[in-house]
């Protein structure tokens, strides 16, 4: 049979260890949902109500900070943990951890001092926790959360808000379906007029979650007692109200001990005409034991949910841990191939972006089959070929001397002034396709999630990859610029034999008087008109050529390698580097190794938490 202490006990460690990995807390807080699971007392009352007496005879001890107005200015995660008789009690902060507090009167001081580091020396309230945890013999395992006083009025120094801020805070506590609710109440007042009765009513109307506490009944008027409400018949819940003797404040004043305190409140009940014969369930300490029971059966209820919830973590987790990597071996060896195998990751990346499997790729062919084609159209022949340059080209190709039947010289200049224009199309091509495969690189280090754990060699990477393509831009400019060249050291002869024949077709007029016409012609404008168009028609057929010939290198010169050959320089050069610079290259990012350590934290805590609710349910 699994007992209360092995449950409750397990829970308090689930949620301590929680609140010290920063589990608690923020609905952006991926891990909270695990804390929200597990069942917790929320103590809820007005001002004065007796709520810090009521949680310090639990404890035992005199520990919390006391005054008028509100007190409680922070929401107080109180956790209980029993420990074996004769063990010191003693106190940890979840912001001051491996600190342990033996003198509870600084425990009061250190949550005094901890809720103005957050609120000031105001009257100001904070909705950020401060977790405590008391380790003792004397308490039950349990969770308790001090709230802060629900009150009517804003006082001097507080804003007008205050009011509903303060009740917000509360309700966000008790509405969660796995909040216990204490309702605090004091005897001298109407029940009816209970401000913690009244909300846990909103949030819980049927009263399974809602324990009713009565404090100061000794301070009841005489002749009046609290029976009509403890017994039920003045507003009756689920659970049986428990009264309570609070400490008077000469007591308090008196440092009176609290075990002889609970001591008094035992005799007081038991030798009380009008309560005696609720005794036995009367008191602090059997409110601590009722609210333990309970907490027993509900966490029993919830085992299977609990359960599946951290399962679910824990897959979450291992998920993660396989994205941000394992931690990285010291040796050499194994450092040298972790980085060829995040090189190999990234080469992956980067050549699906080229074949397809990723965007970006299809820009290549953008440059050959768009802006490749528009730039050839831009070219400026028509000023080159107007009849106006034409006639000059022509002209001062001859000399002083007139051509007789053909001008060749002013033909090649005017082919070889044409072709030079080729040039700029064919380089810009060539770095339209270098700047491409630059943002490939680019995507596909920030793609590589495997990288993203190593900045410095992730930049490594991207420099040597960026350099590999300035080699293959150099490569690629001279071989399209050669193609140009090509061109103009030798003329496709075939092209201008026809020539002749299709001009003498087309001027076979009338015999000998064409041939006078023609020779007239070749000084008139229509003469280099027709020079203009001869050309014009070879460029073009040059112009179709480069369009299909620079493509090619580009492809072959640029495209071709950083797919096949993009790291091979880098990989000679890692291969003669030293250990400590192999270290240097995989030191990860700071925030990273964090993140794994606390991913890897929560992971043990969970599968923790796993293996003790499996052995606490077979005991069951």
């Amino acid at each position: 049979m699994a007992t209360m202490e092995s449950l409750i006990g397990l829970v308090n460690r689930i949620q301590r260890a929680c609140t010290a990995l920063g589990d608690y807390g923020g609905a952006d807080n991926a891990f909270s949902s695990l804390w929200d699971a597990l069942p917790s007392v929320a103590v809820v009352g007005g001002q004065s109500s007796g709520k810090s007496s009521v949680l310090e005879s639990v404890v035992g001890r005199d520990f919390l900070p006391r005054g008028s107005g509100i007190v409680t200015r922070r929401p107080l995660v109180l956790q209980l943990q029993k420990t074996e008789e004769g063990q010191q009690e003693y106190a940890e902060f979840g912001h001051l951890p491996r600190r342990r507090f033996t003198d509870f009167a600084m425990v009061r001081k250190e949550i005094s001092d901890e809720t103005e580091r957050v609120t000031g020396k105001t009257k100001q309230i904070s909705p950020v926790p401060i977790h405590l945890s008391i380790y003792s013999p004397n308490v039950v395992n349990l969770t308790l959360i001090d709230l802060p006083g629900l009150t009517k009025v804003a006082v001097e120094g507080q804003p007008e808000s205050i009011v509903q801020d303060i009740e917000n805070m509360v309700r966000s506590y008790v509405e969660k379906p796995n909040s216990i609710i204490l309702a605090i109440s004091p005897a001298n007042q109407d029940i009816a007029t209970s401000d913690a009765i009244k909300l846990a009513r909103e949030v819980d109307p049927s009263g399974e979650r809602t324990f009713g506490v009565l404090t100061k009944l000794d301070l009841m008027d005489k002749g009046t007692n609290a029976l009509d409400v403890l017994e039920g018949r003045s507003y009756r819940l689920q659970h049986p109200w428990v009264g309570i003797v609070n400490r008077s404040q000469s007591d308090i004043n008196k440092n009176v001990d609290m075990i002889a305190a609970r001591r008094r409140e035992r005799e007081y009940f038991a030798s009380s005409p009008d309560y005696g014969h609720l005794a036995n369930k009367m008191g602090s300490e059997y409110l601590a034991r009722l609210l333990s029971k309970h907490l027993e059966s509900v966490i029993k209820a919830r085992i299977p949910s609990i359960t599946s919830l951290i399962n679910k973590s824990i897959e979450e987790l291992e998920s993660e841990m396989d994205h941000l990597g394992r931690p990285i071996a010291v040796d050499a060896g194994a450092q040298l191939y972790t980085i060829l195998e995040l090189c190999r990751a990234f080469d992956k990346i980067f050549k699906e972006h080229l074949e397809g499997g990723r965007p970006g790729g299809d820009q290549i062919y953008g440059v050959f089959d768009n802006k490749l084609p528009a730039a050839l159209k831009k070219l400026p022949f028509d000023r080159h070929l107007s009849i106006q340059n034409v006639r000059k080209v022509v002209s001062e190709a001859d000399g002083y001397q007139p051509h007789l039947i053909a001008p060749e010289q002013g033909y090649r200049r005017l082919i070889e002034g044409a072709l030079n224009y080729f040039r700029g199309p064919a380089e810009a091509s060539v770095d339209a396709v270098h700047f491409v495969l630059k943002e490939l690189v680019r995507r596909s280090v920030g793609e590589c999630q495997e990288l993203k754990r190593f900045p410095s060699l992730q930049s490594t990477i991207a420099a040597a990859a960026n350099e590999a393509l300035e080699r293959f831009r150099e490569d690629s400019k001279k071989t399209v610029i050669r193609l140009v060249d090509m061109e103009s050291s030798y003329l496709t002869v075939d092209f201008f034999r026809r020539l002749p024949q299709e001009v003498e077709k087309a001027g076979n007029v009338a015999g000998a008087n064409a041939a006078a016409a023609t020779n007239v012609d070749r000084y008139a404008e229509g003469h280099f008109r027709r020079i203009g168009s001869n050309v014009s028609s070879y460029i073009n057929m040059v112009s179709e050529t480069l369009k299909n010939t620079i493509p090619k290198a580009v492809v072959y010169c640029q495209v071709k390698e950083a797919k096949q050959c993009l790291l091979n320089h880098f990989y000679t050069q890692i291969g003669k580097k030293e250990g400590k610079q192999l270290s240097d290259l995989l030191d990860e990012d700071p925030a990273l190794m964090e993140r794994r350590l606390q991913c890897a934290k929560r992971l043990e805590l969970y599968k923790t938490a796993r293996d003790e609710i499996d052995s606490v349910s077979w005991a069951r």
